[in-house]
């Protein structure tokens, strides 16, 4: 080899070894720690150091999810909705439902109602309010019949005669037979305020 060469290969092999001198000394900028350090990093208590303070603020973070989840699922929100009220289905069907006036939202003011005339000691009061109660049933009995067959109907018309779901006859007739005031979710619409 000629001197240039020697040189040339001296120089590069002592640039690249300053180079790696260079990063060792560098490094991460701090000593590794030793194993020791790292576990005791990582290591928490189990229990808090203050437990009625951890129960204390674990019961309140659960009461405000819960109340979080009430309003939600008063107010329709499908994220809070459990499983038997979810999908565009359902929603349209208790939209119908609280759009009209059904017979057996009145059946528990009517049962009550049978219930004080009982009381009175005239057998023949008694037996007209058990004749009424009974009468009043079958008519509540006919309207959830009749209100099933329309929302399959609309149901079929909307989303397709295959794709409604199975229960939804059920689904508004348990509804149709709850007090307005007491449905949940609440109604969204109006009375007479039927859906498109």
């Amino acid at each position: 080899m000629t001197r240039n060469k020697i040189d040339n290969a001296t120089t590069t092999s002592t640039t690249a070894e300053a180079e790696i001198e260079a990063r060792i000394a560098a490094g991460k900028g701090r000593p590794t720690p030793t194993r020791k350090e790292r576990e005791a990093a990582n290591k928490r208590p189990l229990v808090p150091g203050d437990r009625k303070l951890a129960a204390k603020e674990a019961r309140a973070k659960m009461t405000e999810a819960r109340e979080k989840a009430r309003v939600g699922y008063a107010a329709g929100d499908e994220r809070y909705l459990p499983a038997r009220d979810r999908g565009p289905q359902k929603k349209f069907i208790r939209d119908c439902v609280d759009a009209r006036f059904n017979v057996g939202e009145f059946l528990i003011p009517i049962m009550f109602a049978v219930i004080l005339l009982t009381l009175i000691p005239s057998a023949e009061v008694q037996v007209y309010a058990m004749l009424a109660i009974w009468a009043f049933f079958l008519l509540a009995l006919i309207d959830v019949f009749l209100l099933g067959r329309r929302i399959r109907k609309r149901l079929a018309e909307k989303f397709g005669a295959s794709k409604v779901e199975r229960g939804v006859r059920w689904y508004a007739a348990m509804r149709s037979l709850q007090l307005r005031v007491l449905r949940l979710p609440k109604p969204q619409v109006k009375r007479r305020q039927f859906p498109e």
